[in-house]
């Protein structure tokens, strides 16, 4: 059984509704990150190194040519979501903004937006931008990258900003009819599966419309190596990952699309856990776990189960 027999992911929720496949392209818009750059702090996320995910060449690119090489790389598509993922893609005057995403949005095969950025970087005129979009018939998705519900890991991982942030601007947007698409990350320092767990019934408690799932990375460069390097820090195993990835799909709602339930990183950069260079790994193995156990939202209204194994931190 396909793994979108028991998710329901972006690819078959597009096709259902577009009618034909819809394909992301992933754009570079040379943001920074406030986190950073000493607005509210330096060093970043300690779990963070954009390069792990980015290819740097495409910054020197102009957003219609980066339109044009991630458009020739996907053969089976002709419309797409012009998506902004690296560091924060809201993290500009509204005016650069505006002609960035117009950039995109004046290519007749993109049919929406997908911007990546922090619940703390989306003041009214971003969203007032955004709605305008929508207005106009585009799919706009605001990715909000909250990574746990948990106010004290997101303190210890540097993170800037607290539940509440994100509850905030995650309504408000979703008010204007602005899609929202949450990011989790399992296998955070000093969480267990029970933490995993409470973060996704917050998330599902305040609404959103998608989710992107993913283990815990250490890549060089970001803070978390060097405990890591220490013996500090363990990587979440292929088989933790996979037990609660699962556990928390079907703990969600069958209408949320899942955009990713695992993702990939790049060596020489990656240093653990190198089951993450291929992102089908995880994959492959999701789905044999739900096609044994139960596709997503099988759990909702059962009684919570310990789940086992959980990460040794």
């Amino acid at each position: 059984m396909q793994l979108h027999q028991l998710v329901n992911t972006l690819g078959q929720d597009l096709q259902h509704r577009y009618r034909e496949k819809v394909h992301k392209l992933t754009l570079h818009g040379g943001f920074s990150c406030p986190n950073r750059d000493g607005t509210i702090g330096r060093g970043g996320c300690t779990f963070c190194n954009v390069a792990s995910f980015v290819d740097e060449h495409t910054q020197k690119q102009s957003i219609a040519d980066q339109l044009k090489e991630r458009a020739g790389e996907v053969q089976r598509a002709n419309k797409y979501l012009a998506y902004f993922q690296a560091y924060t893609s809201t993290y500009a005057e509204v005016q650069v903004l505006k002609a960035m995403y117009q950039q995109a949005l004046q290519n007749a095969n993109i049919v929406g937006l997908c911007v990546g950025t922090r619940p703390d970087c989306v003041p009214d005129a971003v969203l007032e931008l955004l709605h305008g979009y929508v207005l106009q018939g585009f799919e706009v998705w605001l990715e909000l990258g909250l990574q746990t519900a948990n106010n004290s890991t997101l303190k210890r991982i540097n993170r800037g900003h607290d539940f509440d942030c994100y509850q905030s601007i995650a309504q408000r947007a979703r008010a204007l009819g602005i899609k929202i698409c949450t990011h989790l990350i399992v296998g955070l320092p000093k969480e267990t599966a029970s933490d995993n767990v409470a973060t996704l019934q917050q998330v599902v408690e305040v609404g959103t419309d998608g989710i992107k799932l993913h283990g815990l990375h250490i890549v060089d460069g970001s803070t978390m190596a060097k405990a890591w390097r220490a013996g500090k820090l363990v990587a979440p195993t292929l088989e933790e990952y996979v037990t609660i990835a699962s556990h928390l799909i079907r703990l969600t709602p069958p209408e949320v699309v899942y955009h990713r339930v695992s993702s990939a990183a790049r060596r020489p950069t990656l240093l653990a856990p190198l089951w993450c260079e291929n992102r089908w790994l995880a994959m492959t193995e999701l789905g044999r776990r739900l096609a044994k156990d139960g596709a997503q939202g099988s759990l909702i209204g059962r009684p919570f189960q310990y789940i086992n194994p959980t990460n040794k931190k």
